[in-house]
């Protein structure tokens, strides 16, 4: 996901094939519909009242996408959180915890549940909730990132 997406990064909000690797990669490793039927990109980034985020493949992974319900979350407006590593989505002492986490999903597939402590762009400390960790897989079986969804957070 590195080189095909830095081109534009911009362009991954409502880019139907960027949508259909998220939505595709969901359903075929987690097992069901990340949105119901008849939603589309535009309605993933602009309506979508759960937090979905990725990173790509870099050696430090940095962001690529998070629709509106993550950039209120985290804080951070479309062009800072796709220039963000996504390391720095967790604090110092919380990024071995995060780390071990991404590791277990690159081993099997996806995690559910997932609670974690991150920190937003003011410094405001949150847990996550109940969040879907997931390995992007293209068609072809090419490993393009990680993404994360979740619709519960509360303040630490």
């Amino acid at each position: 996901m590195a080189s095909d997406t830095e081109n534009n990064a911009g362009d991954l909000a409502v880019d139907p094939a960027f949508f259909d690797l998220l939505t595709g990669s969901f359903r075929r490793i987690v097992g069901t519909s990340l949105v119901a039927e008849g939603q589309g990109p535009d309605w993933l980034y602009h309506k979508a009242p759960f937090v979905v985020v990725a990173h790509n493949t870099d050696p430090d992974p940095r962001f690529v996408f998070a629709n509106k319900a993550a950039q209120n979350c985290f804080e951070y407006p479309w062009d800072e959180f796709v220039t963000l590593p996504s390391r720095l989505s967790a604090e110092l002492p919380n990024r071995a915890e995060r780390q071990r986490l991404l590791d277990a999903v690159s081993s099997n597939g996806f995690i559910s549940d997932y609670r974690g402590l991150r920190i937003a762009k003011s410094g405001r400390r949150f847990w996550i909730e109940d969040g879907i960790v997931w390995q992007l897989i293209d068609n072809d079986g090419n490993r393009r990132g990680q993404a994360a969804t979740f619709s519960t957070w509360k303040d630490a």
